[in-house]
């Protein structure tokens, strides 16, 4: 299994974790504040994860066209989780984890327009089957 697979097989292990955490650490709370402390907790531990892990010469790369797409990205990110924590506040863990991973055709859509990465039958199918699930999911 190449590296790549086995870090997005990791990432997914933890994301499961998250939302049920989060659903539960937001009893009494608002869906902003519950944001906003996360992201708080979210920048120092990926602040000490990467002042360990980067090397000082890798900040001399950086262009002003990876700050602009970094800050999208960001910007973007900060979006899906503010209207994640809203739907989580209100629905169930388990309907909104799953309309939120339809993301993934999103980004595939984009990664096709704007990267030219290529869409191929099994990833057409796995689309089929993602679309299906969330039309399955969320009607009552």
């Amino acid at each position: 299994m190449p590296q790549w697979m086995k870090f997005a097989f990791i990432s997914m292990f933890f994301a499961g974790f998250t939302s049920v955490i989060a659903r539960h650490g937001m009893r009494d709370v608002s869906g902003e504040l519950a944001i906003f402390i996360r992201t708080v907790f979210v920048f120092i531990f990926i602040s000490i994860i990467s002042l360990i892990t980067i090397s000082g010469g890798e900040f001399s790369q950086l262009r002003v066209g990876n700050l602009f797409w970094f800050g999208l990205s960001g910007l973007t990110t900060s979006l899906s989780w503010y209207f994640y924590y809203r739907a989580l506040k209100q629905g169930d863990v388990a309907s909104v984890a799953l309309i939120d991973k339809g993301s993934i055709l999103i980004a595939m859509l984009l990664a096709w327009l704007l990267l030219r990465e290529q869409i191929t039958p099994r990833m057409l199918a796995g689309a089929w089957l993602i679309i299906s699930g969330l039309i399955v999911i969320s009607r009552k």
